[in-house]
């Protein structure tokens, strides 16, 4: 759908802005916003008084807020960031910064909040600009990447200065015709995010429906009419007669563990193997991708760990405990990582598809209450099938040709859902710099 545009426009004199309706006015937001408002306000309030807090995780990347930490007003006084009701605060640290984290600070208890120090605050002036047009002039194009390009600092501890938003030079239209652009905004916006959350809710029905025929093949085999038997195992219930069950140990040669050698050792040259971390994994195709590569010299030496071309390998610790890949080909990988390497009886590929249904399990075996561990031992002692390699074949053959259809519609949808994010982001950079004259599309507000 096209929008129609300003009927005239004025050269900015800024070069990445280019024309501008004629009536707006070019305004730097120190002169229309207070940035990092003072302290002092909140000493009014009395420490005991209990207020919102906000660390960076309740601040989410669509503009919404978890408002369900609070704490003293004394608490907070010193080595937090302050703010009010109304306020718009944006994240100043990478990745925050890139990926939208902001909000207007609404339904803070009392009116009042503190949070992580990595915010900037902005107040806005109510003569001069609506929270509403500078929430969304913080979450356009132009603004993010200018913002982006003005960092400073090295690897994940970079920053936007304070300086680049009390200087950033926007033009600004009257406050009726902000109020008019965020109108139009809140409604085109809410649109494309309804479409953008029916994709990924066929992407989160596809993963059930990719990790139902997994399990369903590798615990129950592919003829319905085959005898079954209790398997002894409350997760895996009965399984077909004929199949083996027991520990992993009983179906493999080795579970080894990877490390992480020196630093020095990922230098590149010819004699390279990948290297994996739990980053490297794709849980929805079995894949891995290497980040980085150690030299052969490392393995030799015993600063890294070689796995065969054969092992199956399963992230052991953390967030991504039980997500599993399969080289196929010889690597290593860090400490985080566990690589099974088959007694012949168990098909590398099978054995993968097994261990990818087995995720849950793996947790609960972990039985960690903060940080999950699945060590060597462990995965040893994780209860597995084993069909007759005839059968394993055919299940992998039966499994991957289903999941190759999933795989596509998924992929259609993620493409999809990144075009509908551009297209978000599109729409909102061309109403807060006026590409676009919204004021016939909504009622209240009538061009000029």
């Amino acid at each position: 759908m096209s929008f129609p545009r300003y009927p005239a426009y004025k050269d900015s004199g800024v070069e990445w802005l280019g024309e501008v309706p004629e009536h707006w006015k070019r305004l730097r937001l120190r002169f229309a916003a207070m940035l990092n408002p003072s302290k002092q306000e909140a000493r009014l309030i009395g420490e005991k008084e209990i207020v919102s807090f906000l660390p960076m995780e309740a601040i989410g990347e669509d503009g919404s807020l978890s408002l369900e930490q609070e704490k003293e007003v004394g608490e907070c006084l010193y080595g937090y960031t302050y703010f009010m009701e109304g306020d718009v605060c944006i994240a100043k640290i990478t990745p925050c910064f890139e990926n939208g984290k902001g909000a207007i600070l609404r339904g803070l208890k009392g009116g009042v909040g503190f949070g992580t120090t990595e915010l900037i605050v902005a107040r806005p002036r109510p003569e001069k600009l609506t929270a509403e047009f500078l929430d969304y002039v913080f979450r356009s194009n132009t603004f993010r990447s200018l913002g982006e390009s003005a960092m400073y600092g090295a690897g994940g501890q970079k920053r936007v200065p304070d300086s680049f938003v009390r200087d950033f030079a926007s033009f600004l239209p009257p406050i009726s015709e902000q109020s008019a652009i965020a109108t139009f905004l809140n409604r085109e916006t809410a649109k494309i995010d309804t479409l953008i959350a029916e994709q990924q809710h066929l992407i989160e029905l596809l993963q059930e429906k990719r990790q139902a025929v997994i399990s369903h093949a590798v615990t129950k085999g592919l003829n319905p009419d085959a005898p079954m038997k209790d398997s002894g195992v409350e997760w895996l219930g009965e399984v077909p007669e004929h199949w083996e069950v027991g520990q992993l140990r009983r179906f493999t040669k080795t579970v080894k563990t990877g490390r992480t050698p020196d630093e020095s050792d990922f230098i590149e040259h010819d004699d390279f193997i990948p290297w994996f971390t739990p980053s490297s994994f794709n849980d929805a195709t079995l894949t891995l991708e290497a980040t980085k590569h150690v030299s052969i010299e490392s393995v030799n030496e015993g600063r890294a760990n070689i796995f065969s071309k054969d092992a199956v390998l399963v992230v052991g610790i953390g967030a991504t405990l039980g997500k599993v890949g399969i080289p196929g080909d010889e690597c290593s990988g860090n400490q985080q990582i566990n690589a099974i390497e088959s007694s012949g009886k168990l098909i590398p590929r099978f054995l993968g598809l097994f261990l990818s249904a087995a995720q849950e399990q793996m947790r609960i075996s972990s039985n960690a209450s903060t940080l999950g561990i699945m060590n060597q031992q462990k995965t040893k002692e994780l209860v597995i099938n084993c069909p007759p390699l005839v059968e394993q074949e055919q299940i992998i053959f039966h499994t991957e040709k289903a999941l190759r259809g999933m795989l596509e519609m998924s992929e259609q949808c993620h493409r999809v859902v990144e075009l509908l994010q551009e297209r978000r982001s599109a729409l909102i950079s061309a109403a807060v710099t006026g590409q676009i004259d919204v004021r016939g599309l909504v009622p209240e507000v009538s061009a000029a």
